[in-house]
């Protein structure tokens, strides 16, 4: 069996395909060297991938002196993992007690037939190849091993599978974990609200919680699954202002 080829996520439309393929050419056909190339990657990063690192050195300066992990529940590719490892070392970089959790299928959603809702049939496309979680724990190794204290490694966790057993069965293996972060970005209500009352105890004043679809009215699954769950939880709520479609969450 082969691995399906990757899908382009994206909610672009119109001519700014045109420009994003304008600027895909000119990446592809870059004149400067590889090494130069890894140092100027700042020359092809669009504005709406630049707002996701904003708005990740944001929250980090927020719950930076909250102790506990930072978790993401829907890890795709894993740039937000390797984006908080980065920004550990740039905030806090003698502090190797950060835990760095993503939770993800790396096979895509199921099948959503029957669904009445366009937007989870076309979750499918999230998914990996199969050996792609191997790359990525190869790549945060990369990464943390050349920020300061790198030789002291191993403070990444990919966990792969269903998130209904799999973060109940973590925070099992794991009970004296605190959680200082968790950014959401699952979707259906079923593996959310799973996630969130996983990591409920283990939150703490302080905590941060980004939800991307907490306001999608064509997804209302991760906004029903917040609802029940913190329902006796005292929290702060507000819409990401560089990012209105997010939601952040801080308990008190």
């Amino acid at each position: 069996m082969t691995d399906p080829a990757p899908v382009e996520v994206t909610t672009a439309f119109g001519e700014s395909f045109d420009f994003r393929r304008r600027l895909q050419e000119l990446f592809d056909r870059s004149p400067l060297e590889p090494d130069e190339l890894m140092f100027n990657l700042g020359l092809y990063v669009r504005s709406s991938l630049l707002v996701k690192f904003l708005v990740l050195d944001d929250l980090y300066r927020r719950f930076v002196s909250v102790p506990g992990a930072l978790m993401e529940f829907g890890t795709w590719r894993g740039q937000n993992l390797v984006l908080l490892e980065n920004l550990r070392a740039i905030h806090e970089p003698f502090n190797k007690q950060r835990t760095i959790v993503g939770f993800d299928t790396f096979t895509g959603y199921p099948e959503a037939s029957g669904m009445a809702d366009t937007a989870l049939k076309e979750h499918g496309s999230y998914r990996a190849t199969s050996d792609y979680p191997s790359y990525l724990a190869e790549l945060l190794e990369a990464h943390e091993g050349s920020n300061a204290f790198g030789h002291l490694r191993g403070n990444h966790r990919l966990v792969a599978g269903d998130v209904t057993e799999t973060a109940p069965q973590y925070f099992a293996d794991h009970p004296e974990t605190l959680v200082a972060f968790a950014f959401f970005d699952m979707g259906p209500y079923e593996p959310t609200v799973a996630a969130l009352r996983a990591i409920q105890p283990h939150l703490v004043p302080g905590s941060v919680i980004l939800f991307d679809e907490l306001t999608w009215s064509g997804a209302p699954g991760e906004a029903i699954a917040f609802k029940e769950v913190f329902r006796d939880i005292p929290y702060a709520i507000e819409k990401c202002s560089l990012y209105p479609s997010k939601s952040i969450v801080t308990v008190l």
